[in-house]
């Protein structure tokens, strides 16, 4: 993990877009991080992971809800069947 104080920082864009090809780089202010550079391509991947994580428990969660409220969840099929997708 790289870590460089902002007012370093200023100096250095083009070397510290360079290093956060490879890690992270973590900005400091008063020895405490502040901000990150990281590589568009990781930040993109992040990003959809995190948007999956949020799926994955929203249905957990609705699952949960289900075996709380003794509710029994309705077929697929049948859904499909009533909104007029399936014969």
């Amino acid at each position: 993990m790289s870590e460089i104080a902002i007012t370093d920082a200023r100096g250095r864009l083009a070397s510290i877009i360079d290093e956060a090809r490879v890690e992270p780089v973590y900005l400091t202010r008063r020895n405490r991080p502040v901000a990150a550079v990281v590589d568009a391509a990781q930040l993109d991947q992040l990003l959809e992971d995190a948007e999956e994580l949020a799926d994955i428990r929203a249905v957990d969660s609705a699952w949960d809800e289900t075996e709380e409220l003794g509710e029994t969840p309705v077929p697929w099929d049948d859904v499909k069947r009533d909104l007029g997708l399936a014969p």
